[in-house]
């Protein structure tokens, strides 16, 4: 009688252990929240600041603030440089190029932006530089206009804010409403759910992108690397291999994947060939023997095709990411904050 009424118990706890084991594996596949609140588009980004705080020992270069930035700061409090912890962005293509972004001719944004916001302050700016505000599932959602189209922004939670200037307002709709259903790992937009297993784990920075070489607007390397059309999937993983921070690397991997393997061998061939008329540059005007961490990355470039894709690998010392990071001081500020 006691096997019989502890199997049941037992197996509830295999159950559940079972359960809990899945879903943590399927949320280190699934991309970050803030990426998962994004809409359906043709490109993703995400940065994740707090690793360059890290790599830098110390808090983000302050910068100079126009007119514009200084009084965002003075009215909300929040400062991005200081208090901006990532970011996601969606990039919808024009219906003519093939797009998500409808019949306007240049490309539409959409972003999710995480950090440490003060709610109210934050909404009485908005509020103030409003057109209009809707009152959507319980989100007020501000309506800014801004070179002759709405930018849409809506203070999701305590630290996530959603933006777009994509016309259709149904867009920042449902990222309000995906907000409400965070926690499912299988969130999301289907074209980056289809290739963030491809991103690095624990890669701070990354990109998905749909590339057409023939359109106008890829021009340039684009339509010199690539035959045909193809996905991209970039990201940089940070290894310390057990070592303090600043004794690691950041860990490049750029992957096209193409639609068969010629076109795989040819986007192969093609990079390489860049690489090794990039290396002879960097010899001939002697730059490359001067720092050894510029050095090291250069020697670690390097491409392989595997099956349909081309691979480009690359290690970049943290000593070029500090030396990028305090050089960001002597620029001048982006301006206010990030307007589409």
């Amino acid at each position: 009688m006691r096997i019989r009424r502890a199997f049941p118990i037992a197996l509830a706890v295999v159950v559940v252990a079972a359960a809990v084991t899945v879903t943590v594996e399927l949320r280190k596949q699934a991309p970050p929240e803030a990426a998962r609140l994004l809409p359906g588009a043709d490109a993703f980004l995400y940065a994740d600041f707090s690793w360059i705080r890290k790599v830098s020992n110390k808090p983000l270069p302050a910068v100079s603030h126009d007119p514009a930035y200084e009084k965002f700061i003075q009215a909300t409090g929040f400062e991005f440089e200081r208090d901006l912890d990532s970011v996601a962005f969606a990039v919808h293509y024009p219906g003519r190029w093939g797009g998500t972004g409808g019949a306007e001719p240049q490309p539409r944004f959409s972003e999710v932006f995480v950090g440490k916001f003060d709610g109210q302050r934050l909404a009485a700016y908005l509020k103030h530089a409003a057109q209009s505000v809707e009152n959507y599932n319980s989100v007020d959602i501000f309506s800014i206009p801004m070179e002759g189209r709405a930018f849409r922004v809506a203070i999701l939670s305590v630290d996530a804010v959603a933006a777009s200037n994509h016309d259709d307002p149904g867009v920042i709709r449902g990222m309000v409403d995906r907000s409400r259903r965070l926690a499912s790992p299988f969130g999301g937009p289907a074209f980056l759910r289809k290739y963030y297993k491809r991103v690095q784990l624990a890669s701070p920075i990354w990109m998905v992108a749909h590339v057409d070489p023939s359109s106008p607007q890829f021009g340039g390397i684009w339509s010199q690397l690539l035959p045909h059309p193809a996905d991209l999937v970039i990201s940089a993983s940070y290894n310390p291999l057990h070592l303090p921070l600043r004794a690691g690397a950041l860990h490049l991997e750029a992957e096209a994947w193409a639609a068969n393997e010629a076109d795989a061998e040819a986007i192969a061939s093609k990079a390489e060939t860049f690489l090794v008329m990039f290396r002879s540059a960097e010899v001939s005007v002697g730059t490359a023997g001067t720092d050894a961490d510029v050095k090291a990355f250069f020697d670690s470039l390097r491409v392989r095709r595997e099956g349909s894709k081309a691979v480009l690998y690359a290690t970049v010392p943290t000593g070029i990411l500090r030396k990028m990071v305090e050089s960001s001081a002597q620029m001048p500020a982006a301006g206010a904050p990030p307007q589409n």
